[in-house]
Parts: C-alpha cells; structure tokens; sequence
C-alpha cells in the first residue's frame, strides 16, 4: 500500500492581483450599500428570529457560561460584608445608623436582601439557563461520539508527533493482530482497517467535563430548593426545662418564602444537665475546652424517649433536621414579695453574656400582682448584672473574673411604675424600659442599688417588698435547622470534583499502527500517535505499546550487503 501522496500535475490559473481587488471592491460595496436588494437577494437585516438565535448562541456559549459563574461569585460578596435581614435585622438596624449616607443606595439595589434581590436571581436564572444550553448539544455530540468508531490511518504515519517504525519478518495479518490484541487489552476502542489498526482511548475526559456541568446545575437546584423551603430558628432553654418543635416555641424564626408550618418534623427534648468545662490556669486561662448538652429526645407524639449528648459541632440529627448547641449561659432565680411578704414572682431570669468570662446584664420584669403600700397596682422591674466571678469586695468592678460560677454576684437596680408591656409593641427581654417608671431611693436620697450573693436579699424601701437572689440556673441555645437541599448539594459538589479531575487528568488520544509487506517481502511495521490535547506522557505511551507489540513482531535481522569482487582483496 503506497503512503505517498497524488499530485496533481496542472497548478491552478492563479487571479490576478488586479481582479482579486476588483472582487473586494465588489463584496465590500454589496455589504455597505444601502440600495435596494435585487434579484432575489437575501435580506438586509437578520431579523427578530436571527437575534434570537444569536441571543441564545451567546447564552449558551462556555464564555458567557463563565462570565456567569465569576458575576455570581461577586455578587455574593455584598451578602458577607453587608448584614442580610434575613439573617439579623438588629445588625441591619445598626449597619444603617453607622451609615445612613448609603443607606438609600444599598436599599435601591437590596442590598439587605442579596439573595432574593432581582440582579441576584437574574444572574442565577441566567447561569441556569447558559449551563443547560451548554450541557445538551454536548451531551448529543457525546454520544455520538460513544456510538463512533475511531478513525481511519493517515497516509503520513510519520508527520505525526509521536511516530515509530521498524521491519519484521511476521506477516501483516500477525502484526495487526497482535496490535488489535494489545490495543483492546489496554482498554482502547480498536477498529481495524485496510493494511491498519485504529484505536482511540479518553472518552471518559468529555464525561468529566458533562458531569461537571451537570453537577453545577444539580448544586444551583438544591441552594435554590434549600432557600426556598428551608427553616431556622433558635431556642433558649432553661436546665430542666423542655422544647417542642413548633413555631411558637421558638424565641426567633426565619423560614424560606415556600415553608409551611406542616413541613416542621415532630419531635421535642428536655434539657437535663449542661457541662462546661475552662481552662484553669496558664495564658489560655478562661479558655473553653468542652461544652455538653444532655437531653433527652422522642419522635413524633408517641416517641420513645432516648437519652444522648449534643456538642458543638455535633448536632442532633432528627427526621431531616440537626439541633446545634449554640450557646451557654447564666440564670439567677430571683423571688419577689410584696409588703404583705407574699411571694408574688419566682423565676430562673435567662441573662445575656457580654465577654468571654460571661459577664452577663439581663432584665427582672414583675407584669402582676403587685401592690404597693398604698394599695396601687404597679409593676416591677430590675435592671440586673452578673458575674459569675467577682474579684471581691474593693477589687474591681462587675466585671467577671472568669467563666465559671466561683464567686456569683447579682447587682439589682429596682424600678416601679409601668413597664410598657401593654403598648403592644414588641421588647427586649434583656433591657428594661424605664421611661414610665421611677427608680426606688434610699433614705439618704440616693437610688437604690445593691450587690447580692446567692441567698441574700435586697428590702425596697418603707416595706415595699423584697427581692431575693435564691440560687443559680443554667441555660443553653439550640439552633434547629432544616435544609432540604443539602445533600443534594453535597452530592453535586462531589460530582463536580469528580468531573474536574477527569476532565484535567483523563487525556483523549488515538493511536494507529500501520503493517504493510516491503518489496523484498519484509514487513514494515508503523505506529504513530496523537493526542486530542496536550500531553507529554504520549510518546512515552506509545513507547510502552511499540515494546510490547515488537515483543511479537521482533526486528528483521539487517540483510548482509555483497562486496563487489572488484573490491576484494
């Protein structure tokens, strides 16, 4: 089988320079003329339909896909530095006094609300629709790819970049065979062919590269099903006391704009014991080492209950939701008596921590049942902090020392009046509004204040009363979440690092080998190879497969040459 090429022996009547402009002139002026069109031309314009198809081309190319992607990245930036109102609208609230010149702006483009704004949705919308266009047409040339054969030999084996040849005395047919053999074990498609074998191997790239993309679009559906139907909601829960899983159980809740109050599991724990353990001494003193929650669980209405320990970062997993400890905290038990003495509150008062060593400041709020000597109904309130470490008498402020409960100290400030809970406008458990409300003073004038140990108590004045700190309470916070998507999404992450690797390490290459008999009979044996991307393991591959197959087709021994009896000696 000859590998030469045909050449034609008449060369082609080559325009002259002067015609080759002419033609330009030519084209350029139908391109640019505004006449009318003639003779049945095409149209000008391309039309409603033409830009729509030249729309979706754009969409739907890799570059826009891209472009896509890297806007969505950026467009997640403003959602982390700026506070979102569906996460903390106290945050928002200050965000927006620290800086009121942008807050018209920031409002204009929701900012507040990145992930639900219309530019956010519209990137994302966009991505989802350019990565569909992407992956179908590719996914059809996939297959027919799937469905191909490798193709034939070139005529030229050795303009190839990776290219071997030696002679053997095995027959065509033996060499082809055992290169089909060799090839097929080495999980190449083979086709074999006239005086040739063809084979090609890396299919798996384009898979890499369709999984990928797929994978995009399966991680943008569960972010999208996880926004839309997810929920989240904290609990403060008091040793001793219980949580069941319905919305008006919650101290705070948000939800996803499709989430329906059926969708809440049914399950409900009690909170038996808390542990928190410090470190005692050296420069990590104060530093947390472990945090532990025992509760005690049951599903549904008729669950059995089941005992178990949430930690941080080790949740509670209940029919599709985890319950996370989030935080710890301080609660004084705190009795009231009116002049009478009868003990008209008595209550654990949750206080919030304000540094690491749980200095805590909270509000004791009395709503009824008082009645001062006068016989006028009034309410109470005391404006509280707590250390659970004090330094001592003289020693320092109400600052605490360290985070566990060593040395507790409560210092109560006591109001009367109205506490404003009838205005029906929401308060802050933790602070006291005294604005309808005087603050009870001493014979001497000054307000009444006092610092209390566990067990003392603090009169009110012309025996009004009293207040008691009786002992010391644990608390712990639960989040419960509920995110649908989320292993959907973990499953497409997956997937997309699994189709990066193998569109970046699975290389797309052909090989051929070629066995045609030489006029005096040898065969010469050819192999050459190409890859579909760069790869600098080829000619070492193909190295590999030329020293298996020589293995069976050996090296001719080279004919000894004749001296001419002129040039005997």
């Amino acid at each position: 089988m000859s590998t030469t090429d045909n050449a034609s022996t008449e060369a082609p009547q080559e325009p002259t320079e002067s015609a080759a402009a002419d033609a330009g002139e030519v084209a350029a002026g139908s391109q640019l003329s505004t006449a009318p069109v003639e003779d049945g031309a095409g149209p000008v314009g391309i039309g409603v339909i033409g830009w729509a198809r030249w729309t979706w081309r754009q969409l739907t190319s890799m570059r826009v896909a891209l472009i896509l992607l890297f806007l969505l990245s950026l467009g997640a930036i403003p959602g982390s530095l700026i506070p979102q109102n569906s996460v903390d609208l106290m945050k928002v609230a200050q965000w927006k006094k620290t800086h009121e010149f942008w807050v018209p702006v920031a409002e204009k483009l929701q900012l507040f609300d990145v992930y639900t704004s219309f530019w956010f949705s519209a990137i994302y919308i966009l991505l989802f629709v350019s990565l569909i266009g992407c992956i179908l047409p590719r996914s059809w040339q996939f297959v027919g790819q799937l469905r191909g054969r490798p193709p034939a030999a070139p005529r030229r084996l050795d303009r190839l970049p990776a290219h071997t040849t030696w002679r053997t005395e095995k027959s065509p047919e033996e060499v082809l065979a055992y290169a089909k053999t060799l090839l097929g074990g080495r999980r190449f498609r083979t086709e074999a062919g006239q005086g040739h074998v063809a084979a090609e191997k890396g299919y798996l790239r384009e898979a890499g590269n369709l999984i990928f993309h797929i994978a995009l679009i399966v991680m943008l559906v569960a972010f999208a099903w996880g926004k839309l139907f997810m929920s989240e909601g904290g609990k403060l829960v008091l040793r001793g006391g219980g949580f069941s899983n319905t919305l008006t159980q919650y101290d705070d809740f948000k939800s996803g704009s499709m989430f329906v109050a059926d969708d809440l599991p049914r399950f409900s724990f009690t909170l038996d014991k808390f542990d928190a353990t410090f470190e005692e001494s050296g420069p990590q003193k104060g530093t947390p080492r472990d945090f532990r929650a025992y509760v005690t669980y049951s599903e549904g209405a008729h669950g059995q209950p089941k005992k178990t320990e949430i930690e941080v970062n080790k949740p509670l997993a209940i029919d599709g939701s985890k319950v996370y400890l989030l935080g710890h905290g301080y609660a004084p038990i705190i009795s009231v008596t009116d002049p009478t003495g009868k003990v008209i509150y008595r209550n654990a008062v949750p206080m919030l921590p304000q540094d690491a060593n749980l200095t805590s400041a909270g509000a004791i709020k009395v709503t009824d049942g008082y009645k001062n000597k006068n016989g006028e109904t009034e309410q109470l309130g005391f404006s509280a902090q707590f250390v659970p470490t004090f330094a001592g008498k003289g020693k320092g402020t109400m600052l605490s020392q360290f985070p566990a409960a060593n040395f507790p100290v409560l210092a109560l400030n006591a109001y009367h009046g109205s506490l404003g809970v009838d205005s029906g406008l929401p308060q802050n458990v933790y602070q006291l509004d005294t604005k309808k409300m005087k603050q009870f003073m001493k014979e001497d004038g000054a307000p009444l204040a006092k610092m209390l140990l566990p067990g003392e108590s603090m009169e009110l004045p012309d025996g009004a009363g009293s207040v008691k700190f009786e002992s010391i309470e644990r608390w712990a916070t639960f989040s419960v979440t509920h995110q649908p998507g989320s292993g959907l999404a973990l499953a497409g992450a997956i997937g997309a690092i699994g189709g990066l690797a193998g569109s970046l390490f699975i290389q797309r290459r052909r090989i051929w080998v070629r066995a045609v008999a030489g006029a005096d009979g040898v065969t010469v044996v050819e192999m050459a190879g190409l890859g579909r991307s760069e790869s600098a393991k080829l000619p070492q591959e193909l190295a590999d497969l030329a020293a298996t197959l020589h293995q069976q087709a050996p090296s001719a021994p080279h004919p000894v040459e004749e001296t001419p009896e002129g040039e005997r000696g």
